[in-house]
């Protein structure tokens, strides 16, 4: 079977002006802040391609340049980011302007398809809720939002103490819970002065208005019971500790259900309403922001009553699902995704759409790194990874810090030409006026360790977001290799390939060919504990780290963190549980698939008509950990999934 070398111009259909008009909540913001962090892995991670606006527009999370933090800093502070406004709109580029200077698949290594049916144009992620994505767990079963209850507990107060609650203390209870009023406390007078009777109230409280504290106070010769939010740094560091069933799992797990919100933003907000610290929630693996996403969270000490309050505080969330467990969930646990895509507005006939979910279904596609693994703007951030990788500190520092073209936020724009200007990095970040991107980062370790000690400054930045650098190179040459060895060999397994038996990788002998598919094939990350390719690929690895002043055999760092032990990823992936539908359309804003949330709701898809005059393509297929559904959708459309191609088209479109 022959490999298919990519076309250079996109077959992606531009965006109407009735598109650039996004019902579904979206944040407009001309630019947004640089963010990659997730994990130095993640398990979904989907470029926003649809909204391209010349005035105000939201550059979602997963496009940017840079590695951001995610830190759990006070909502004060992001009201006052989101509130900057940048330049006036007649002196900005258009964000299609500024994209040009991006990335494209050709600059990091994705050059193959493995297919041979003819392209078609298609929309992705036209909103957000065109792209669902349910967890497989550890038990291999897809995670799903349909149970809202909380589950009987033992432990529970009784119904009859909420009876000691008059209907005016309960009116006031719910408006401070729900912060609708300017009250700091509620306080309820103790008319019948018994230990017990107060007991009985602080439960019936607690149980019914989850989220708040209570506690005695004498006032005047009588005695109140004051209930308050537990609110402040103190309370955060100092959670007031609760008793908790013995019998009862330390654990409450539930499922989260979350609209446009990428799983750390989900948690910090979680983490606030109940006034706790982020790092008591666990998970088995972190979700993109564009998209409806469903997935596992387990969180130490909090019940689900109090969980299942949240429901009626937050919008784009849902919680459910609920169940006491004996143990965290841990990173990586997870068995993979399960993803239902509509590609809208689709160009393909029934024959071609039949072809490539075929080909999707039977053959698979190139497992490549998505364009999310390396940024979009003129500096790539395996660029950053290389610079570390060869010692070079002073460039990985000007690799982050510099100016450079493409779509940032006017404070960070003024923040890298004050440290061009003067490189002075407090003078540099007083430009930030949020400090939780890398850059605020690493200025404040320059500012503390000084420019002779980067080192040291730059570990300042959390270890995964320093990772995440080098771990882009390595996704970089593992790119580009993996098409070099199709382009030299074609799909069909040859000696000298690598393939897993057990826990250990071993070449194949002439021997062993026909036992294999080009699905059991992997390929190396670059590391000290890695082998290679037993034929020319090899040596391409070799001259490609060379080129790059890195020794192949020398990937040991004298700082242990930057040291690459190196990994195995397949080669091409076959999704499991492909199916697909064609449906037409005449509104393009009607939803064309049923989220979790509105099949508890009972709603139904709207009816559609066979003869509407746009057709959709919907898909659903299951990925293992690791891999990018993007790449998957790519190989159906034949199209370059890069924030520079689509905006670029669609800006033409546009004129």
């Amino acid at each position: 079977m022959e490999s298919i070398e990519i076309s250079p111009v996109s077959l992606k259909r531009p965006i109407s002006t009735e598109d650039l008009i996004d019902d579904d909540g979206a944040k407009r913001q001309r630019v947004s802040e640089s963010s990659l962090s997730k994990e130095p892995v993640k398990n979904i991670q989907e470029s926003d391609h649809a909204s391209v606006t010349k005035t105000k527009q939201a550059i979602e999370s997963d496009i940017s340049g840079d590695v951001s933090v995610n830190n759990a800093e006070d909502e004060a502070a992001e009201s006052e980011e989101e509130a900057l406004e940048l330049e006036s709109e007649g002196d900005q580029e258009t964000f299609a302007d500024m994209m040009k200077h991006g990335l494209i698949e050709l600059d990091v290594g994705i050059t193959k398809f493995v297919s041979s049916h003819e392209g078609f144009s298609g929309i992705l992620k036209e909103r957000y809720s065109d792209f669902i994505v349910h967890e497989i767990g550890k038990n291999g079963k897809i995670s799903y939002l349909n149970d809202l209850s909380v589950p009987a507990d033992k432990e529970d107060p009784s119904e009859e103490i909420y009876s000691v609650l008059s209907a005016d203390d309960k009116k006031s209870l719910e408006e401070l819970q729900l912060y609708k009023n300017k009250e700091t406390n509620v306080a309820i007078e103790v008319v019948d002065d018994t230990k017990e009777k107060r007991t009985i109230i602080h439960q019936a409280i607690k149980g019914l208005f989850p989220g708040l504290e209570t506690k005695t106070e004498d006032r005047e010769g009588k005695k109140y019971i004051i209930a308050y939010h537990a609110a402040g740094k103190n309370a955060l560091s100092n959670p007031r500790k609760h008793s908790w069933p013995k019998s009862r799992g330390s654990f409450c797990h539930f499922v989260l259900y979350k609209e446009n919100k990428d799983t750390m933003d989900a948690i910090n907000v979680l983490s606030k309403f109940l006034r706790v610290k982020p790092n008591i929630f666990s998970y088995m693996g972190t979700k993109d922001k564009r998209a409806i996403t469903v997935q596992e969270i387990a969180v130490l000490k909090i019940t689900a009553q109090r969980l299942a309050h949240l429901n009626k505080c937050l919008m784009n969330f849902k919680l459910g699902n609920f169940s006491y467990q004996k143990n965290p969930l841990k990173l990586g646990e997870l068995q993979g995704n399960n993803f239902t895509v509509v590609l809208r507005n689709i160009t393909g006939t029934d024959e071609q759409v039949e072809q490539a979910m075929t080909s999707l279904r039977d053959i698979g596609f190139i497992n490549y790194y998505g364009m999310q693994r390396f940024g979009t703007t003129a500096v790539p951030t395996y660029q950053v990874g290389r610079a570390i990788l060869q010692n070079n500190w002073n460039e990985m520092i000007e690799l982050i810090l510099k100016p450079r073209p493409g779509a940032e936020k006017g404070y960070l724009v003024q923040c890298r030409e004050e440290w061009a200007k003067t490189r002075n990095p407090d003078a540099a970040l007083k430009k930030l006026p949020v400090k939780r991107c890398v850059e605020g980062q690493l200025l404040r370790g320059l500012s503390k360790y000084g420019l002779k000690n980067i080192v040291s400054a730059f570990g300042i930045i959390p270890r995964n977001n320093r990772l995440m650098y080098i771990h882009s190179y390595q996704s970089y040459v593992w790119n580009n290799m993996v098409s070099k060895r199709i382009e030299e060999y074609g799909l069909k397994v040859v000696p000298g390939d690598l393939v897993q038996k057990g826990a250990s990788v071993v070449p194949l002998e002439e021997s062993d060919i026909d036992s294999y598919s080009i699905n059991d094939v992997v390929m190396p990350l670059p590391g000290f504990d890695v082998i290679y390719p037993k034929h020319k690929i090899a040596a391409a690895y070799e001259e490609m780290l060379a080129a790059d002043n890195l020794d192949i055999k020398n990937m040991r760092h004298k700082i242990k963190d930057y040291s690459l032990a190196g990994a195995y990823r397949k080669m091409v992936i076959r999704p499991q549980d492909v199916s697909w539908e064609l449906v037409a359309y005449d509104d393009p804003k009607i939803p064309l698939v049923t989220t979790d949330v509105e099949k508890l709701e009972g709603k139904p898809l709207p009816e559609y008509k066979k003869d509407g005059k746009y057709r959709a393509l919907k898909m659903e297929f299951s990925l293992p950990p690791s891999t990018y559904a993007t790449m998957a959708i790519r190989e159906v459309l034949k199209m370059d999934t890069s924030i520079k191609n689509q905006t670029q088209l669609n800006t033409v479109w546009l004129r």
